[in-house]
C-alpha cells in the first residue's frame, strides 16, 4: 500500500526546494507522486478549461472530457441550460457516457441501464424495489462557467470564487466575437511526450519561436515577447521603438471603437491564474494563417474588420488566440508524469460553409504545423530533465518572466493545498 502521507512529504520538500527564477526539481516533472499531487490539488481544486459552449448546441448534446484521472459530462439541457457532471452512474460507478460527443434523450447507463435526466435527477432504476428513494441517487454536479463561450470546470465543492474576475475581464472582450454561437470547423488532440507543467511553459514564452516557428512566427512581432534592452542591435532597437509607436497609435483607434486592449495579469497569489492582452498581428495584420490574411471571409460575430487584432488568454491549462476571422481555443490535460494531452479547437462563425468562405487546412495549418514543432520541443524538454545531468535551469527576466510567475503560482497554490511545510 502507497504511504500517501511519505508521498505528500517528498512532493513537499520538492515544492520547498524550488529555487526562485529558476525551473522546478526534476521530480515535479517526472515522478508519480508529483503526478498524483498536481492531480490532486491544480485539477481537482482549481477552475480548469474544459471546452466551449459549442461543443454541445443544442438540448441533448454531450461530451465527456477527461481530467486527469476523473472524467466528466458536459451537456445542455432541454432547457437550453449548460450542465456538468461527473461521469460517473450513481449505482456502482460506472463510466456513463464514452469519449467525445454524443447525443441522447437521457444518459443511459451502459452497466445495468439506470437512467438520468439531462437535469441529473435519476429517472429509472430497475429492480430496486417500491421503496427505493430516487431521489437521493441523483448524478453529482460538477461547477462549470460559459466565460464569453469558454468553459470552466471545477471539481471541487468549494470552486474558488475569483473566477468572477476572469469573467468580468473577458466577457467584454470576447463580446464582439460570439463565441457562444461559433462552430467548431476542425478539432485536433496531439499526446505530448511530456509532463503538463512543460507544455505549459513552453507555451508561455516566445524565446523559442523565430528558430522553431517559422510559420507561426510570421504573425507575431518578437518584441512583443520581451527583450534584453542592452542587447538589441540598432536595428532591432528601431524595430522595438516601431512597435511600441504602433501599440500607442492602435491603442488608441482600439480605444475608440470600445476595445480593451492593455495586459490584465491575474497570476501569482491567485487561485485562478490568467492573463489577456490584445496584440497587434504582425505581416498583413488580420490573422494567423499562412499570409497573415484573414482565412474566414464571414467575420465572427460582431467582429467586421480585420484590425482588431489576437486577443491572448492564458489559463492554468490553457491559451487561445481570438481574431476577427476565427478563434483557436487551447486546452491542455495531464494523462501521466510524461504525457499530456493538448486538444485544439478551430471555431468560425456558424454560418461559414467550408469551401465556401473558408479553406481548411489554410485556416489550420499554421497551429498544426506550430502542434507537431511544440510536441517535439516537450518530448526533449521531458527527456532532459529526466537525465542525470538537469539541474534547475534559469529563466530569461525579459522573455521568461511569465514562467517564473507560473512556476512561483504553482508552487505557491500547491502549499496552499496541503502539500506544504
Amino acid at each position: 500500500m502507497l504511504d500517501q502521507s511519505a508521498d505528500q512529504a517528498r512532493v513537499a520538500a520538492l515544492l520547498r526546494a524550488r529555487q526562485p527564477g529558476h525551473t522546478l526539481p526534476a521530480p515535479l516533472y517526472t515522478s508519480t507522486e508529483a503526478y498524483q499531487a498536481d492531480c490532486d490539488v491544480i485539477f481537482s481544486r482549481h477552475w480548469i478549461a474544459v471546452g466551449v459552449a459549442c461543443d454541445v448546441e443544442e438540448a441533448g448534446d454531450v461530451i465527456s472530457v477527461d481530467i486527469g484521472p476523473s472524467s466528466i459530462v458536459i451537456l445542455r439541457d432541454d432547457d437550453d441550460a449548460l450542465r456538468a457532471f461527473h461521469n460517473v452512474c450513481s449505482h456502482r460507478g460506472a463510466r456513463l457516457v464514452p469519449p467525445g460527443r454524443s447525443v441522447v434523450g437521457k444518459l443511459v447507463c451502459p452497466y445495468h441501464q439506470w437512467t438520468y435526466d439531462l437535469s441529473g435527477d435519476l429517472a429509472l432504476a430497475p429492480h430496486m424495489g417500491t421503496d427505493f428513494d430516487r431521489g437521493l441517487h441523483h448524478l453529482k454536479p460538477v461547477a462549470l462557467r460559459d466565460v464569453g463561450g469558454i468553459l470552466y470546470a471545477c471539481l471541487s465543492d468549494d470552486p474558488p470564487k475569483d473566477i468572477d474576475a476572469l469573467a468580468a475581464v473577458m466577457e467584454p472582450r470576447l463580446a464582439a466575437y460570439d463565441l457562444r454561437n461559433a462552430r467548431i470547423a476542425f478539432e485536433q488532440d496531439v499526446i505530448e511526450a511530456g509532463n503538463w507543467k512543460l507544455t505549459m511553459e513552453n507555451n508561455r514564452e516566445c524565446y523559442h519561436c523565430a528558430s522553431n516557428h517559422p510559420q507561426l512566427s510570421l504573425s507575431f512581432h518578437a518584441a512583443d515577447f520581451g527583450y534584453d534592452p542592452e542587447g538589441l542591435t540598432v536595428a532591432e532597437q528601431a524595430e522595438a521603438n516601431g512597435l511600441l509607436d504602433a501599440y500607442a497609435r492602435q491603442g488608441a483607434l482600439w480605444e475608440r471603437d470600445g476595445l480593451d486592449h492593455v495586459a490584465v495579469e491575474h497570476t501569482v497569489g491567485w487561485p485562478t491564474n490568467f492573463r489577456t492582452q490584445r496584440l497587434i498581428i504582425a505581416g498583413l495584420g488580420e490573422s494567423q494563417t499562412p499570409d497573415t490574411r484573414a482565412a474566414v471571409s464571414l467575420p465572427l460575430g460582431t467582429a467586421g474588420r480585420p484590425g482588431m487584432g489576437d486577443v491572448h488568454l492564458w489559463g492554468i491549462n490553457s491559451w487561445n488566440h481570438v481574431m476577427s476571422d476565427h478563434a483557436v481555443i487551447f486546452t491542455a490535460f495531464p494523462l501521466g508524469p510524461d504525457r499530456t494531452l493538448v486538444r485544439t479547437k478551430w471555431l468560425v462563425h456558424r454560418d461559414a460553409v467550408e469551401g465556401e468562405d473558408y479553406d481548411l487546412e489554410n485556416l489550420t495549418s499554421v497551429w498544426k504545423t506550430t502542434n507537431a514543432e511544440d510536441a517535439h520541443l516537450v518530448a526533449i524538454a521531458q527527456q532532459g530533465v529526466a537525465s542525470a545531468g538537469y539541474r534547475p535551469g534559469p529563466y530569461s527576466p525579459f522573455t521568461e518572466r511569465a514562467l517564473d510567475e507560473f512556476s512561483t503560482w504553482y508552487v505557491d497554490r500547491m502549499t496552499a493545498n496541503g502539500y506544504g511545510a
